[in-house]
C-alpha cells in the first residue's frame, strides 16, 4: 500500500513516476488475470486503490 505522507513529500515528477510504475503493475496484473495466470486476485484491487491515492495527491493544491 502507498504511504500518503511519503507522497506528498516527493517532487510532481516523483509522484508522476510512481504512478506510472503503479500503471504498468495494474497492466501486468491484468493480463496475469487475462491468461489465467493470476492467483491473488486481490493485488488488483489494491493497485487501482493505490493509483486513486496518488491521483488524489496529485491533485491537491501545494502548502508554500
Amino acid at each position: 500500500m502507498i504511504d500518503v505522507k511519503e507522497l506528498r513529500s516527493k517532487t510532481p515528477a516523483e509522484v508522476q513516476d510512481v504512478l506510472v510504475g503503479l500503471a504498468k503493475e495494474q497492466f501486468g496484473l491484468r493480463m496475469q488475470k487475462s491468461l489465467g495466470q493470476l492467483t491473488q486476485t486481490h493485488l488488483l484491487k489494491r493497485v487501482s486503490r493505490d493509483i486513486a491515492r496518488v491521483k488524489t495527491v496529485m491533485g491537491e493544491p501545494k502548502d508554500g
